[in-house]
């Protein structure tokens, strides 16, 4: 039997924090009609579909820190959150599916790249669900302990009430210093 995981990262365009990617196996049981790309879909039912995945899946977390991103760029940092996520499922997939035009090199694995996959293959879309909450409940918590900068609302993605929080706060340690406009700001 075929095992397909399906992958997708999140946090790509944040100004702060790690990106990260999540991997999925879905068991046969899990409905794949309630599943789609996570963008389309509210928190609260995100929230929900995330704990659902989880019951009826294998699945995996990978993440690259910020001074990953710094040190290599985001497109490579995301690639290298997607190899940790598939490394660490616990069962080896026979096919991954990735969204997207770009692929992780890891030995030993078949992978395959599917633009747009988090609107027309499950297991992306499913992957594009955890690793938002995932990505998502660091944020809230972060924002917590560093309040006046909104990530609660904004989820560190570059909108005006952050900018002048930038601004007027100061850069943090969780920032991207490369990013545009805080690398214009230093």
């Amino acid at each position: 039997m075929k095992k397909i995981a399906g992958v997708d990262e999140v946090g790509r365009g944040s100004l702060i924090g790690p990106v990260y990617a999540a991997a999925v196996i879905l068991n046969k049981s899990l409905d794949k009609k309630v599943l789609q790309d996570s963008k389309k879909l509210t928190k609260s039912k995100r929230e929900i579909l995330a704990k659902y995945i989880k019951k009826n899946s294998t699945w995996a977390i990978g993440k690259a820190t910020v001074k990953e991103i710094e040190k290599m760029n985001i497109l490579q940092a995301s690639l290298l959150a997607m190899k940790r996520a598939i490394i660490k499922l616990k069962k080896k997939p026979s096919l991954v599916l990735i969204d997207g035009n770009k692929l992780p090199y890891i030995k030993n694995y078949k992978l395959n790249c599917v633009i747009k996959g988090d609107q027309k293959i499950p297991s992306i879309s499913a992957a594009s669900i955890i690793a938002k909450v995932t990505r998502d409940k660091m944020v809230s918590t972060l924002g917590k302990k560093i309040q006046g900068y909104y990530w609660d609302k904004n989820y560190g993605y570059g909108t005006k009430q952050h900018l002048r929080a930038i601004k007027n706060l100061g850069i943090t340690t969780h920032h991207r210093k490369t990013f545009s406009p805080i690398n214009k700001m230093k």
